[in-house]
């Protein structure tokens, strides 16, 4: 009981505040850059991507299983011309038809969606002709003195922080999934354990 209650009524409030940081708000302009038409966002959280969507956005699906998340999201999307809609829970199984989507934002949340496999073949599905994934993620270490710490730190890092996994390699899960990755990976100031850090797009191939 007490764990349910951190994962639902605290944890969000706790990544609502950490990854609303100056650098991660200058990569969230990075990583939607170039967003049009209708998309799907999946890990919507409180919104932190809102006011970076660009006009040329028309609608968002949003996918996000915390509920206060959405409850944290209503100063951001009050001020946002970008209807916003929140339509399922579960990044694995989307509730958006086949080849819909413009493009598909994700940011920081292939770390905790349980299988991120399953996640990607379902963001390759629903994307249209011609439509590309934008992605920010942490992720494997760059080094390997790095990933030695990941694999020490994510059994019990996963139980604090909603099931993230520090040490999945983010590029390479992306490729497998039929993809062909643009990306620019780059160690973030800060403990190298949480500082690997992958951005890009994604097409299927």
């Amino acid at each position: 009981m007490a764990a349910r209650f951190y994962e639902r009524r605290i944890l969000p409030r706790v990544i609502d505040k950490v990854m609303d940081q100056a650098p991660l708000r200058e990569l969230r302009a990075e990583v939607c850059a170039g967003l049009a038409g209708e998309i799907v966002e999946i890990g919507f959280g409180s919104g932190a991507n809102v006011p970076f969507y660009p006009s040329t956005v028309t609608g968002v699906r949003a996918v996000d299983p915390a509920a206060l998340g959405w409850e944290l999201a209503a100063d951001r999307l009050a001020t946002s011309t970008v209807p916003v809609e929140l339509v399922g829970l579960d990044g694995q199984t989307l509730p958006v038809a086949d080849d819909t989507a413009a493009a598909v934002l994700c940011t920081w949340t292939l770390c905790t969606i349980p299988d991120a496999t399953l996640a990607l073949a379902e963001i390759r599905r629903v994307l249209a002709p011609g439509g590309a994934l934008h992605f920010v993620e942490h992720g494997l270490a760059h080094q390997e003195r790095g990933r030695t710490a990941q694999r020490r730190l994510t059994p019990l890092w996963k139980h604090v922080a909603g099931g993230c996994h520090l040490d999945r390699p983010i590029d390479r899960l992306i490729t497998d999934a039929g993809f062909d990755v643009d990306v620019r990976t780059f160690t973030m100031k800060g403990p190298k354990t949480f500082g690997s850090t992958y951005l890009g797009t994604a097409r299927p191939s």
